[in-house]
Formats: C-alpha cells, structure tokens, sequence
C-alpha cells in the first residue's frame, strides 16, 4: 500500500486525508496540535457515515478506512519515505517558507511535494530548496472530499516528471486534476471566481439588485447549468451550430459588457457590511457550522446524482 503525508489540519488538511485514505492509501497525518489532530479522526469518521448515505465513501469498510490513517506530531516520522507528501498549512507565505526548509532537510528523492495554497505560488516559497524540482501546487477546490477539482500548477524549476506523478496520484484518488502551463495570480479557479465576485459586488453596490436576486440567479440559474457542464460547453449547446454561431451571435455583446465590466474596484467596509448583514438575516452567525454541515451534505446528493446523470450521458 502506497503512503502519503498530510502536513496541516485544518478544513482543507482534514479532508485530503479522508480523500487518501478512501482511495486505499497509507495517509500520515501530521500536526502539531494533538486537539487538531483528534478533529480530523472525528471529522474523517464523521464524513464517511455521511459519504455512506450517498454511496460516495468508496468500497471498504468505514473501519477499515479509518484504519489507514496514523496520526503524528513528529514530523519526520510524518514524511519518513513517503510517496508524496499534501502540505496545508496557513496562507501566508513566511510560514511555508519556513516550514519548507525545514522539510526539506526530512525530504528525499523521489517524493514530491504539492501545497493545497490557494494563491501563493510555490516559486515564492521553495526557491533555493534541495527538493525544489518536485515541489509544486496542487490546489483543491473546498472540501476536496466532495469537489474533485484540483489545480496543478508547477514552479519555473519543477521538473515535469513531478507534474506528471501529480497528475497520475489525483487521478488514482477520484480527483479530477487540471494542469496549467505556467504560475498566474489566482490561478485557474480563483481568476473565473474572480470575474463573477466582482460583478456580483458591482451589481449590489450599484443598486441594480440585491444580493438575494444575485444568489439566485447562479443558484436557480446559471449554477443548474454549470454544475455538469462547463462555460464552454454550455454555449457550445446554446446556438443550432454550436460555439461559432453563438460567437458570431452574442460576441459583439459580451464585448461591449466586457467594457463596462473592466472597472475594478476595492470591496468597501460599507458595502461588504451591507452584504454581510442581507446573509446574517438568512443564517444567523451562530449558525454558519450548521449550515456548512447542511452543505456538505447537499454537496454529497449533487455529486452523487451527477455521477448518475454523466454516467446515463447520451445514452
């Protein structure tokens, strides 16, 4: 059985290590907390009964699974041989900078090293280091264990050897890895969250609709499209000829909204206050980890009923 580390355990940290472990791996869990890793033996255990339910926690026992998972505060121990190593740990650039160094005295050929950052890239982070060739970002989209998506984005001087094992150990997992080319800010997922955030800011801020109409209209609108096909594919469908038509169409539109749209603009305390307080009256403070609960559940039954409508996919 193939073993992998899990360094950091948070949100992000505990649920790689569900992913791991469902997948059939030998998952080391390291953190320096022995609370924080007692959380994430709860939170795994608790998250396959729930996986259970919608035939999402894999083909083995759920005690079997559990049994994959060794805990650690020694992080040598934690990366001692491993065949690749899930570093989550704080988003901020000092701190990994530091905690890789220190790796990178622990680490040896051949494993490599994917970072769950959402934004830094590993170039400002493991420039200069031993192991600098096989480290590399490996981004999932939160929580991993529901949401396959995740970004591989390599540093100037990552080997392509390490991109490619990547790619290969997402895949064996049931994750769904996309690679880019070179490092930008924000990366693939966060530029296209980007782009919709900043409208969906601009459109409350400017009194054009409140942030329920905005909420719904992804929700009950472009979401139910989005959630199995893609922009491309989604206006690929929506002209009797396919994407040409539809650019030849709507283009000139999209151009015109592009310039009104290319107004950037900083997020107000005002404005984000106004925002908050419209979702505080939908779900009070208090009950933001029960209804992050309620969403991972959702999540669950969506992703296992579009498993079934892919799998019936022009049939």
């Amino acid at each position: 059985m193939a073993t992998v580390a899990v360094l950091g355990t948070g949100v992000v940290g505990s649920s790689w290590a569900l992913v791991f472990a469902r997948a059939g791996y030998g998952v080391r869990v390291f953190d320096i907390s022995e609370d924080a890793l007692a959380a994430t033996t709860a939170f795994v255990r608790q998250a396959l009964d729930d996986l259970a339910k919608e035939g999402l926690a894999g083909p083995d026992p759920i005690e079997m699974v559990m049994g994959r998972l060794h805990t650690t505060t020694d992080l040598a121990e934690a990366v001692a041989s491993v065949d690749y190593i899930q570093e989550s740990l704080p988003e901020r650039v000092e701190i990994k900078r530091s905690f890789y160094r220190t790796l990178d005295e622990l680490v040896s050929f051949p494993t490599v090293i994917g970072s769950s950052t959402s934004g830094l890239p590993a170039s400002s982070f493991t420039e200069g280091l031993r192991n600098a060739g096989r480290c590399l970002v490996v981004h999932p989209i939160n929580p991993p264990h529901l949401i396959p998506l995740v970004e591989i984005i390599p540093a100037p001087w990552t080997e392509a050897s390490a991109v490619e094992r990547a790619v290969v150990l997402m895949r064996a997992i049931g994750q769904s890895p996309v690679t880019l080319t070179r490092e930008i800010n924000g990366f693939l997922v966060n530029r296209l969250q980007s782009a919709v955030l900043g409208e969906a800011f601009r459109l409350v801020e400017d009194g054009v609709c409140d942030v329920d109409a905005v909420d719904k209209a992804m929700k009950d609108g472009l979401g139910l499209r989005w959630f199995f096909m893609g922009p491309f594919e989604t206006i690929d469908l929506n002209a009797s000829q396919g994407v040409s038509e539809y650019c030849r169409n709507l283009g000139p539109m999209y151009e015109n909204l592009a310039r009104e749209q290319a107004d950037p603009r900083s997020w107000s305390p005002q404005l984000v206050a106004s925002i908050d307080a419209a979702m505080r009256a939908v779900t009070p403070a208090e009950k933001l980890a029960e209804k992050r609960g309620w969403r991972d559940r959702c999540l669950a039954s969506f992703v296992s009923a579009k498993k079934r409508v892919l799998g019936a996919q022009m049939a």
